[in-house]
């Protein structure tokens, strides 16, 4: 079952803190993306944070209302482009690349830490309760993978979704 499709538009990594720097590839592992760190393990990182998104249509819109925002500079890992942000939510799955496949576990709230991609330091302005499609997002690694700018992404839909379809199939083949 194949969903909408998008691409890596860039990968950004640290050595903790923002902005993260674009690097031209990276191995994407259980806990991250290799070379990427975390100042605040209480609130970043770990295996269901493991990974943070972005949109980079979300980022041209915000610049065009005059944020200075860039790549990397909210902390994101992946800037992905092509894909309809509102359906990357909690549950939904993307391939990444050939191998890595990615499951979104929840919105990320913003911190004073990037309010300098900001106009006036208004870091607010993508918080998922004002804005829910248009917030960075985290997501767990469910197979590990290399992934690089160009690579193709695919949304999948949620394991759930997915489950209530083939019971309601089999249902109707009873």
């Amino acid at each position: 079952m194949s969903g909408a499709a998008g691409r890596v538009h860039s990968i950004q990594v640290s050595g903790g803190g923002v902005p993260k720097r674009a690097v031209a590839r990276a191995r994407i592992g259980k806990l991250g993306l290799e070379g990427d760190r975390q100042r605040n393990l209480k609130f970043h990182g770990g295996p269901d944070r493991a990974v943070c998104l972005f949109s980079l249509e979300v980022i041209e819109r915000l610049r065009a209302e005059g944020h200075p925002i860039e790549p990397g500079s909210t902390g994101e890992n992946l800037t992905l482009a092509g894909l309809d942000w509102a359906a990357v939510v909690p549950g939904a799955r993307l391939r990444i690349g050939a191998d890595a496949l990615l499951e979104i576990t929840q919105h990320t709230k913003p911190c004073a830490t990037i309010a300098a991609s900001f106009q006036g330091g208004a870091f607010q302005r993508i918080a998922p309760r004002e804005h829910p499609h248009e917030c960075r997002l985290y997501a767990r690694v469910l197979a590990e993978g290399d992934a690089a700018p160009g690579d193709p992404v695919e949304l999948l839909p949620p394991r759930a979704a997915l489950a209530r379809k083939f019971t309601s199939l089999r249902d109707r083949l009873r």
